[in-house]
């Protein structure tokens, strides 16, 4: 037995959310988290050099990095569960966030070695853009009940 595409679920109802054009709506959420993500990052960049120096703001924007590399990783991990099988998903799920959370400890480990790092502005960094970009997110997914990039117009209805 074959796994169905996102477009056979999209056409027999057995997906849980919207199909997306392209049929990669996990790709399409981690993308709509990263640009809401860009208004605050360039002030928390700015205000980490102010505070730490120029080894906050690189400090700062790696951690900015890590996160945003860590949900692209996320959604391509979800995407190939998805098409695989519902086990192949939870595995890639659980297992791919204790694999993505070593690594993300790896590299901030790897990098405290280098000259410029500050622990205090990649700390927060990373933890508070993790927390306030999920729950971002979670506050437009549950307002409108659909993934924010996923809301498709339907016809003979004006999108807000």
């Amino acid at each position: 037995m074959t796994p169905a595409t996102s477009d056979e679920r999209a056409e027999t109802g057995s997906g849980t959310y919207p199909a997306s054009d392209d049929g990669l709506p996990e790709r399409d959420i981690a993308f709509d988290m990263a640009r809401r993500s860009l208004w605050v990052f360039p002030a928390w960049v700015i205000a980490s050099g102010f505070i730490w120096g120029m080894g906050g703001a690189l400090s700062s924007a790696l951690g900015y990095a890590l996160v945003i590399g860590n949900l692209a990783a996320a959604a391509a991990l979800m995407a190939w569960g998805a098409r695989t099988s519902p086990v192949a998903l939870m595995g890639a799920t659980l297992g791919g966030f204790i694999v993505r959370l070593a690594a993300l400890a790896g590299i901030v480990l790897a990098v405290s070695q280098l000259g410029f790092f500050e622990p205090i502005p990649i700390a927060i960094t990373i933890v508070t853009s993790h927390l306030g970009l999920l729950a971002w997110e979670i506050r437009y997914v549950s307002l409108r009940l659909a993934a924010p990039g996923l809301d498709r117009q339907r016809p003979g209805k004006e999108q807000k």
